[in-house]
């Protein structure tokens, strides 16, 4: 899945989240689907902590993600 494709993805699966706000619900989605990425990012470097490993340099996840956030921000 492309980075794109991941941020339409959450930011729709956190649509329905933002409903029962008084505000513009596909703002608040973003900031929604932004938190997720921030945790994702957050428990990846604690398992690098942890395990004395950079994981996600390893793979090119850690630019997936770094995308992922950008294309939230173009939504």
């Amino acid at each position: 899945m492309t980075p794109k494709e991941k941020a339409k993805e959450l930011l729709n699966k956190s649509m329905p989240l933002a409903h029962d706000w008084e505000a513009d619900n596909k703002v608040v989605a973003i900031k929604i689907a932004l938190l997720c990425v921030d945790e994702i990012e957050l428990y990846r470097k604690q398992i690098e902590d942890e395990y004395n490993e950079d994981l996600y340099h390893a793979y090119g996840v850690e630019e997936y993600w770094q995308e992922v956030r950008q294309e939230l921000s173009l939504l």
